[in-house]
């Protein structure tokens, strides 16, 4: 039996697993041993395998991950409060599905950007979108947007991705204008969707880095209630690191 016509039709179909698939099986030893069905079912299961591998990279590409983080190389042994059984329990991705939020604070170079993306690169893993911003970037992105008439488009994509990770909350004081569209942004997802916040300042002075006290508190009140903290502490890891030579 000539293949090519066939593996020109799955191509021709995107059905690229299974025409993989196809070509493998025909390159088999003692493959007529194997009946139709148990044959087409290695076909099938090849095409789903590709499928999701090509949903999963995309997501991965979609969410630009600051980092190439995942749970898996998140060192446990270094001593900064890091609970080594509320890890995997996050790992799970149970809190996205329940629309809760994960706030990660600490010191600089402690690994809060890190452990975010990992979560971030899990919940992709597990079919969810996520997304990574710079918090700073982020509000003179819809600063920006507000100009050239983005702003609402720019506040409905946020609105939808399943984890929003906003990196570095509190490196400078919010204004009242930043106050106002963070506040869009919180409230879009409450409820709705989850959210990770990492900041260098501890929770309970996050309301002194905003300059709106009325914003500040509708802000905290839809972002803290429902949330998992972790403060972590100790030394930078980056002096773990070796210095170039």
């Amino acid at each position: 039996m000539l293949i090519n016509p066939t593996l020109d039709k799955l191509y021709a179909l995107r059905l690229t697993g299974m025409a993989k698939a196809y070509k493998e099986q025909e390159q088999m030893k003692d493959i007529e041993e194997l009946s139709f069905e148990n044959r087409f079912g290695l076909l099938v299961d090849t095409e789903m395998t590709e499928r999701e591998n090509r949903r999963l990279a995309s997501r991965l590409r979609n969410a630009k991950l600051r980092l190439n983080a995942c749970i898996e190389d998140i060192d446990l042994r270094y001593q900064r409060g890091l609970d080594k059984h509320l890890l995997p329990q996050l790992g799970s991705c149970q809190w996205i599905k329940d629309h809760l939020n994960v706030l990660l604070t600490g010191p600089t170079g402690i690994g809060k950007s890190y452990i975010a993306c990992a979560l971030a690169q899990s919940a992709c893993r597990q079919g969810y979108k996520s997304l990574y911003k710079r918090l700073p970037r982020l509000l003179e992105d819809l600063g920006i947007a507000k100009g050239d008439g983005r702003y609402n488009k720019l506040l409905t994509n946020l609105s939808k991705t399943d984890l929003l990770v906003l990196d570095d909350f509190g490196l400078s004081k919010l204004t009242e204008e930043q106050c106002h569209d963070l506040l869009e942004i919180i409230e879009d997802r409450h409820g709705l969707k989850s959210t990770i916040v990492t900041s260098q300042l501890p929770v309970k002075n996050w309301h002194d880095v905003m300059k709106d006290p009325t914003l500040a508190d509708a802000i905290l009140d839809r972002l803290v209630h429902n949330a998992y903290k972790i403060a972590l502490n100790g030394e930078s890891m980056r002096k773990e690191k070796k210095p170039l030579t």
